[in-house]
C-alpha cells in the first residue's frame, strides 16, 4: 500500500516537499487556508484542502487519513495547536514531524545544542504538545533561517535599517537541505527526536550580509556597531550523525 502523507502548508518549502514526495511514490495530500491555490495543487499531483486550524469547528478527518503528518505552518496559536492534537489522536496518523525553528534558543554566545534550555515561547509550548504526546510518535526539526532559490538573503534586508549585532553569527540552511533532511528522517524512521538543522558554517552577520547585498547589486549595508553582538551558533551534529546527512550546501560564503 502506497504510504500517504499529509503537509499541513503547502507554503515556501511545504510545496516544494509535496511534489518531492509525490516523485517518490507516496501519496500527498496537502494544505493551504485559501481556496485561491486549490487548482495549482491539483496541478502538482497533491489532494488538496483547505485548512485553518485557526477554525476550531472545521473537519479534517479526510485531510488525517494519512499514515505521516507533516507540520509547516507559521501559527504560533497555542489553543489552534491543542484543537488540532484532539484530532489528530482520533485519526489514522501515527507519526508527526513538527518543523520547527532554532529561535526557541536563546542567545548564549557560545554553542547551543538540543539539550539547551529554550525560551519560554509560544513555540517552545508547541514543540513540547507533540514531544509529550503518548497517541504519536514525533519528531520535531529546528531549522536555521530559511533561504533558497526566489528567497535571498540579501532581500531581508530593509532599506534604511540598520542590522544589529554584526559580529554575531548566521544560522542558515537552504531549502534543499530541509526537504533532504525531511526526506531522511521519513525514510529512515527517524522518530520521537529533536533535531537541530543549520549549515555546516557559520559566517559573521557582517560578512555574511555583505556578500549577499553584493549578489543583488546593492551596496548601502549599514551596520549598528553599537549593539552587543549577542548571538548563538546552533549546532547540527546530532542530526547528522543520526541522519547520516552530508549538506548540500555545508558553506554559507560559498553557494
Amino acid at each position: 500500500m502506497t504510504q500517504r502523507i499529509s503537509i499541513l502548508g503547502c507554503g515556501w518549502l511545504g510545496l516544494t516537499l509535496a511534489v518531492k514526495l509525490i516523485g517518490k511514490g507516496y501519496r500527498v495530500y496537502g494544505s493551504n487556508t485559501s481556496n485561491v491555490k486549490v487548482k495549482e495543487l491539483e496541478a502538482k499531483g497533491i489532494i488538496p484542502f483547505v485548512i485553518d486550524i485557526n477554525d476550531n469547528h472545521i473537519n479534517i478527518s479526510d485531510f488525517l487519513f494519512s499514515d505521516i503528518l507533516i507540520i509547516a505552518i507559521p501559527s504560533k496559536n497555542i489553543s489552534a495547536f491543542k484543537n488540532l492534537i484532539k484530532k489528530v489522536e482520533k485519526s489514522e496518523v501515527c507519526k508527526v514531524l513538527f518543523v520547527s525553528s532554532t529561535s526557541v534558543y536563546p542567545n548564549t554566545n557560545g554553542i547551543v545544542t538540543e539539550e539547551t534550555v529554550t525560551n519560554n515561547s509560544p513555540l517552545a509550548h508547541i514543540e513540547n504538545l507533540f514531544r509529550t504526546n503518548a497517541f504519536f510518535e514525533s519528531t520535531i526539526i529546528r531549522f536555521g533561517g530559511l533561504f533558497g532559490y526566489d528567497r535571498k538573503p540579501g532581500n531581508f534586508i530593509k532599506s534604511g535599517k540598520k542590522i544589529d549585532n554584526p559580529e554575531g553569527f548566521i544560522n542558515f540552511i537552504h531549502r534543499d537541505d530541509c526537504i533532504g533532511i525531511i526526506e531522511q528522517i521519513i525514510t529512515g524512521n527517524a522518530w520521537n527526536n529533536v533535531l537541530n538543522a543549520c549549515a555546516d558554517s557559520h559566517p559573521t552577520r557582517r560578512e555574511f550580509y555583505l556578500k549577499e547585498s553584493e549578489k543583488l547589486g546593492n551596496s548601502m549595508v549599514v551596520f549598528n556597531e553599537k549593539s552587543e553582538n549577542n548571538y548563538k551558533i546552533v549546532t547540527s551534529q546530532k542530526m547528522k550523525s543520526l541522519l547520516n546527512y552530508e549538506f548540500k550546501y555545508p558553506n554559507l560564503m560559498n553557494y
